[in-house]
């Protein structure tokens, strides 16, 4: 587990006020692993109404609303989610209140998780780390680089509705002491005294005190407000990566119906793919029925199988929503194995009852569709990416709910930037640009979803069923209509907008598919205008305009022999 202390100190020194704020949190265990320890310090800007309110809203806000977002949101992503409504929140009380009028403030924040920190940094309060002796500052102040106007801030929370925060990270060694300051500590001390003081701390609570007290005693005329972290002790492993925590335990051999494993009993074999294994189990202390969900032996000993198996499971933990199988914990003593449980529910996915031949109605494929576009937007909104939407990773429960399976490929947000763009998924139901090498998108998501329901509709692909290992080459799509005369303009208009091969031309959220879907007739989506030859076939449009010159040529060569 990670093992911090900290301290701080923040006084008004010679002014009658105190604009600054300094606040931290250090959570639970499962937050501690999950979001980590956030301290942050703000400078409310002097000269303006509200200095003060606008530093500790922001620094309220961000330290509870930043443990209110998913799990699966990246620090920096998270930050700046917050920090974005906090902006919108001061700008709007500047705009009602005349006596807030310019309430603006400067944001210094450090989370540190695991093995790794992140900052977030605006405004001219900075960021230090002192690691072995070495003071480095983090941060770059946001003032114009005129001496006279060193003061003046370029940016900072509530001044502009545009912000633009600077991000950085890093990798957690054991010692580390960051210092956060605001600029009435830093200006008079510099840097070799921050690093001197700091040094000669007995601890975080000390350091702090002995900062401010030595710049009030070099004179500074400002708030002075300082916030130091050390780094006691480091996790001996990323708990956040599952699959480090999974390879001590053996593969699970293949199971037949009626063997027992940790408590458990085989009922059926549902499921064999290439890596992993699906079995519908029984619980023998609870008698409830379950999923269990295990590797192949014959990929169970690939660490990259096992590290994204495990990543899987940390997904599945994560997504308490009404659209998704639930993850089902157990004691750690209990679970001898590499697997992980999942509730079970009846009823059939939708590729099952389409080869049972069942008949989807508009109506129906309306309603399914507004339930699976939902279900897509609260994998967005957590940040992961599915991308495998198909009718075969889409289940109907007997009691009418929607879910979505399988999260086999599934990325999550600070997963994207890691990982090569890679083609996985099914290949019908791939973006276009997905085939150009672009990484995935939510765009690319909703196209599939797009895809899923034009099959519903139709039994047909809107470009074809394209085969693994085939370059595809896409043009327009077919319309529904040509299929089923009994769709509705505005429906089609609502499916040729998710399917269009320019993800520019799709909806942008899965917020907007769901209320074109769910608005209908009453307002209806234009289709994306057919795009031009040059753009949907370019290679066709030269080798059209070749032949042309090659026939003229050729004529105007008989009309000069004819002579």
């Amino acid at each position: 587990m990670l093992r911090i202390s900290a301290g701080y100190c923040t006084l008004a020194g010679k002014r009658e006020r105190n604009e600054d704020f300094v606040g931290m949190v250090t959570p639970a265990a499962e937050d501690l692993v999950a979001k980590g320890m956030l301290i942050a310090v703000a400078d409310g800007v002097s000269g303006n109404g509200g200095g003060r309110e606008a530093s500790e809203y922001t620094v309220r806000g961000l330290l509870s609303d930043y443990y209110a977002t998913p799990d699966t949101w990246d620090v920096p992503v998270a930050i700046d989610r917050v920090a974005n409504a906090i902006n919108r929140w001061l700008l709007a009380q500047g705009s009602a209140r005349p006596e807030l009028e310019g309430m603006a403030t400067t944001l210094t924040a450090l989370v540190l998780r695991r093995r790794r920190y992140w900052f977030a940094h605006i405004g001219d309060s900075r960021a230090y780390l002192l690691r072995q002796g070495e003071l480095t500052r983090l941060t770059t102040d946001h003032v114009w680089d005129r001496p006279d106007m060193r003061h003046v801030l370029t940016r900072a929370i509530g001044l502009d509705a545009k912000l633009a925060i600077d991000y950085g990270d890093g990798e957690l060694e054991e010692g580390d002491v960051f210092v956060l300051a605001t600029d009435g500590v830093w200006e008079p001390l510099r840097d070799a005294m921050i690093a001197a003081v700091t040094r000669a701390g007995a601890d975080p609570e000390h350091s702090a005190q002995a900062l401010c007290e030595a710049a009030l005693a070099k004179g500074s005329q400002d708030n002075l407000s300082a916030a130091v972290v050390r780094v006691d002790a480091l996790p001996a492993l990323d708990p956040r990566d599952a699959a480090q925590a999974l390879n001590s335990l053996p593969a699970l051999p293949p199971l037949k119906p009626g063997a027992a494993i940790d408590g458990f009993h085989v009922l059926e074999v549902l499921h064999r793919s290439r890596a992993t294994l699906l079995y519908k189990v029984r619980d023998d202390a609870s008698g409830g029925v379950f999923v269990l969900k295990t590797l192949d032996p014959q990929v169970a000993d690939d660490p990259d199988e096992r590290a994204a198996f495990g990543h899987e499971e940390w997904l599945a933990r994560r997504l308490n929503a009404r659209y998704f199988a639930q993850y089902i914990p157990l004691p750690p003593v209990r679970r001898a194995h590499l697997y992980y449980v999942m509730s079970w529910h009846d009823g059939a996915t939708l590729q099952q009852q389409l080869a049972a031949d069942r008949h989807f109605s508009v109506p129906d494929v309306v309603r399914l569709g507004t339930q699976l576009v939902r279900g897509v937007g609260a994998l967005h909104r957590r940040s992961i990416l599915h991308r495998d939407l198909k009718p075969a990773n889409i289940h109907m429960g007997d009691d009418g709910e929607l879910r979505i399976l399988d999260l086999g490929i599934a990325q999550s947000e600070d997963q994207r930037s890691a990982l090569p763009a890679t083609l996985a998924g099914t290949p019908t139901f791939l973006a276009p640009e997905h085939y150009t090498g672009a990484r995935a998108s939510r765009q690319s998501d909703l196209y599939a979803v797009g895809v899923t329901l034009y099959h519903l509709l139709t039994r047909k692909y809107p470009y074809g069923e394209i085969e693994p290992f085939q370059r595809p080459r896409f043009g327009e799509p077919v319309p529904p209509s040509r299929y089923r005369p009994d769709t509705p303009r505005w429906f089609e208009n609502a499916l040729i907008k998710a399917i269009a091969r320019e993800p520019a031309q799709r909806f942008e959220t899965a917020e907007e598919f769901m209320l074109a879907l769910e608005r209908g007739a009453a307002r209806p989506v234009s289709a994306p205008p057919p795009l031009p030859l040059v753009d949907r076939d370019p290679v066709a449009l030269w080798r059209g305009i070749a032949i042309i010159v090659t026939v003229v040529n050729l004529l105007l060569l008989y009309w000069l022999l004819a002579r």
